[in-house]
């Protein structure tokens, strides 16, 4: 099965955190699936590093690539039909990189992992 992983859900993964619960935790260790980030996680990570919001325990463009390739997570690119289903979505959610998380899943028919209550408000499979 392939799988989005919001945003929290891969710092939880990468920071070995008691906060990632089963179901999610199962299906990101099982190697028949595959997990997904997306590029705007990366870029949300990145604008809140820059921005003191968080802190990482080395340099984001060490550690993440490292993890990235460490838990065999591939990225999701933001591609066009992702940004067309952007704008169909009501805004129960106002965070844009969480919105785009759901945009992408709902445009690549992906269930996502998350524990954030808004992204049940939306037609996406979450897992959290």
């Amino acid at each position: 099965m392939r799988l989005l992983l919001d945003t929290h859900i891969f710092l939880w993964l990468i920071a070995g955190s008691e906060r990632l619960r089963d179901p999610a935790r199962s299906l990101l260790i099982d190697a028949e699936n595959e997990a997904l980030l997306s590029v705007a996680s990366l870029w949300e990570i990145a604008i809140k590093v820059n921005l003191g919001k968080l802190t990482l325990e080395r340099p984001f463009e060490e550690l993440i690539p490292e993890q990235l390739s460490v838990t065999e997570i591939d990225q999701l690119p933001i591609r066009m039909e992702h940004l067309a289903a952007l704008l169909k979505l009501p805004l129960h959610h106002r965070d844009p990189f969480d919105r785009l998380i759901i945009a992408q899943a709902l445009a690549e028919g992906l269930p996502v992992l998350s524990s954030d209550p808004e992204f049940q408000k939306y037609p996406v499979q979450v897992i959290g």
